[in-house]
């Protein structure tokens, strides 16, 4: 596996625990529809966190959040949209993003909530 394939699957793993200590449920992992992934699906009390997680090695070339592209903002809303209508939730939903950069010398984490917005 590549070393960013490991980063990525890393972080992934950080970002379910960080979100569990916060009080979410973890509902889904790596959710895919169509051409869609949500990496983490989370809910706590009434609001859907569709959680996209951008893990790095540095932050030299920017934020890992930097680095979401329009069409994947969209897939990502397409793929959370089947979720909640095949599940038939009444929830309010949120797009998150988790930015992580591993370094040698430790982690940083950033949880940025409805991050779309953002942009």
């Amino acid at each position: 596996m590549s070393d960013s394939y490991n980063r990525g699957i890393s972080g992934e793993g950080m970002a379910v625990e960080y979100l569990i200590s916060k009080g979410y449920r973890i509902l889904a992992q790596n959710f895919r529809y169509l051409k869609g992934e949500v990496d983490i699906l989370a809910q706590k009390d009434n609001c859907l966190a569709a959680v996209e997680v951008k893990t790095r090695s540095t932050s030299d070339f920017g934020a890992p959040e930097e680095f979401l592209k329009p069409a994947q903002i969209q897939r990502i809303i397409k793929t959370v949209d089947y979720f909640v209508t095949s599940r038939d939730l009444e929830v309010e939903v949120r797009f998150d993003i988790i930015a992580i950069v591993l370094t040698d010398q430790g982690s940083e984490l950033e949880h940025i909530e409805n991050a779309f917005y953002h942009f």
